[in-house]
């Protein structure tokens, strides 16, 4: 008998797939996240620090984002690696075929480049899945492995065509993260393969950080996971991954409505926000300053020189907008003025 995963397609399954499918079709129609370079980017670097900060990589966004654009960070080599690595998984997302063991195991070679002995291939020890130091479960044992991964794409590849892609996506994460097929780098392997299985049904998915959501109800994915393996069957995970990719869907909508910019240009807001601010954009520049910064700092960070061209073209039409506000705002020459966002 060929082999199916347990699952069952409950009335909550079925909304959710209706609802996503009618704000992809909105997104997709009216926001053309795929014509807006920053955005993209924003979206990528927020799914792979998410991702990776839920297997405790301590590296915080900003750092994240240093460390793809090329500039020095102060962290443990391994969390950096783990970075560079990601980002090149992500950087070839799309060449992904979500239904070849082979391409699996080439882009867990990407993605644990350098940190794993076993880097591309199944695992040869036992392992199991941990929230932490807590043991959800114990994975299959490493000699079924081979069986489990061959069963689980052949069944993918036969119900492509009669299960939703969101419905298959979420099925395959869970049973991914079951067979635990990798020493290490399973769960970062999930997520990057169920957005690879939504980007080829919806190209929009391959900038949408479903990760980031995951990450802000860890404890609540990992006991799912538990439970689905109590129950043998993966409806309630199913579920849960929907109703996370319906809420990232409403971040995604509202990030079209934001008004960053309008008030310096009166332009779109995609369009301000891709605007490039010396080697920076704009987006990226008030990033920056969510801490407090000198105008050096500033200018500095956006590989601007001329200081006086840099405060009369840049600084103060950010100051005027609003966007950008000083520490010290009665004495705006001050020596120890700093700027910020909020």
């Amino acid at each position: 008998m060929d082999y199916k995963p347990p699952f069952t397609i409950t009335n909550e399954i079925i909304t959710y797939v209706s609802s996503i499918s009618e704000k992809i079709g909105r997104i997709t129609a009216n926001s053309s996240l795929e014509t807006k370079p920053y955005l993209r980017k924003d979206n990528r670097i927020q799914s792979i620090h998410s991702s990776l900060k839920i297997e405790a990589n301590s590296l915080s966004l900003g750092q994240v984002r240093d460390v793809i654009n090329g500039k020095a960070v102060l962290g443990e080599q391994r969390e950096i690696q783990e970075v560079k690595n990601a980002y090149a998984a992500y950087d070839r997302l799309s060449e992904i075929n979500p239904y070849s063991i082979k391409d699996l195991k080439r882009f867990h070679g990407i993605m644990t480049k350098y940190l794993v002995e076993e880097s591309g291939s199944f695992r040869q020890g036992e392992e199991g899945v941990f929230n932490g130091d807590q043991c959800i479960f114990m994975a299959p044992p490493a000699q079924l492995v081979p069986k489990l991964m061959n069963d689980l794409f052949l069944w993918m590849k036969s119900a492509r065509n009669r299960i939703h892609p969101l419905i298959l996506g979420s099925v395959f994460h869970y049973e991914f993260v079951f067979i635990h097929p990798f020493t290490d780098g399973n769960g970062r392997m999930a997520r990057l393969w169920h957005t690879a299985i939504l980007s080829k049904w919806k190209p929009v998915f391959e900038y949408i950080p479903i990760e980031s959501q995951i990450e802000k109800l860890q404890d609540e994915y990992y006991s799912t996971i538990a439970r689905c393996h109590m129950d043998g069957e993966s409806t309630v995970f199913i579920e849960f991954m929907l109703s996370q990719i319906d809420r990232i869907l409403d971040d995604i909508s509202a990030q079209f409505r934001e008004d960053i910019g309008e008030a310096v240009t009166g332009q779109d807001t995609g369009q301000v926000a891709d605007q490039v601010v010396g080697q920076v954009t704009l987006r990226e520049l008030l990033d920056y300053c969510k801490l407090p910064r000198t105008r050096s700092e500033l200018q500095d960070y956006c590989g601007l020189s001329g200081r006086s061209n840099f405060r009369e073209n840049h600084l103060k039409p950010l100051l005027k907008s609003g966007l950008l506000k000083m520490t010290i705002p009665d004495k705006p020459n001050s020596k120890n003025q700093k700027y910020y966002s909020e």
